[in-house]
């Protein structure tokens, strides 16, 4: 299946997702990757892995950038690049990507922003006592407190992607304030090496998935 659909979180705040349903080799045979890009994907041995990471490169090159567009820093975060012939110029336009199974997500923002793309699965909710406080779970049904676990789970994985920096616990630095699932908003807080900061994140129901995106603000 081409191109899934796009979801504006903000006026310079947009994600695009595509759900796979194409072969490795349809993907491969449409897209250009750099040397990069070819040398990580004849190193991966999942299939699964590879249409993700190439469903990626397709969402690229639907907006109007390519492979070539997208380099990584050496912690592993990716970033636009304006021109291709000068690779350390980073765009003003930040990127995250993510995906899961049959999705692979890009979101691109003027603000730094951390994404993170889940299936809804019972396990989640299992271990949700080892990453988050479970008091948001109170008085919800079970497919509610899924759906709730998986967005703590997608809050927390966004915002280490956004900060990118070692030493960050799920259950011990970030933490969120009351929201509601009706609400598809909230505040997240980030207690990490003597300060607090604290992001807005946004996240939506895409099929059997749950999309979570966060955004920077400021620091108290």
């Amino acid at each position: 299946m081409p191109f899934y659909k796009e979801i504006k979180i903000n006026s310079t705040t947009t994600a695009y997702f595509w759900k796979i349903s194409e072969d490795t080799e349809w993907l491969y045979e449409n897209i250009q990757l750099n040397e990069n890009s070819l040398s990580r994907l004849e190193n991966m041995n999942s299939e699964e892995h590879k249409r993700g990471f190439l469903a990626v490169r397709m969402l690229l090159q639907h907006i109007g950038y390519t492979d070539f567009n997208l380099v990584y820093d050496t912690f592993g975060k990716p970033h636009l690049i304006k021109d291709i012939q000068k690779k350390s110029e980073y765009s003003s336009k930040q990127i995250s990507i993510s995906h899961s199974h049959e999705f692979s997500c890009i979101c691109i923002s003027n603000q730094n922003i951390g994404i993170d793309l889940e299936k809804r699965k019972e396990k989640t909710l299992k271990i949700a006592p080892r990453f988050m406080d479970i008091c948001h779970l109170e008085n919800l049904s079970e497919e509610d407190k899924i759906a709730k676990a998986t967005v703590i789970w997608g809050v927390k994985e966004s915002v280490f992607k956004l900060k990118n920096e070692k030493g960050i616990s799920f259950p011990n630095h970030i933490s969120e304030a009351p929201f509601q699932l009706m609400d598809k908003k909230g505040t997240t807080y980030l207690n990490f090496n003597e300060t607090t900061q604290n992001f807005q994140f946004h996240f939506e129901f895409v099929d059997d998935y749950i999309f979570v995106c966060v955004l920077s603000c400021n620091t108290e």
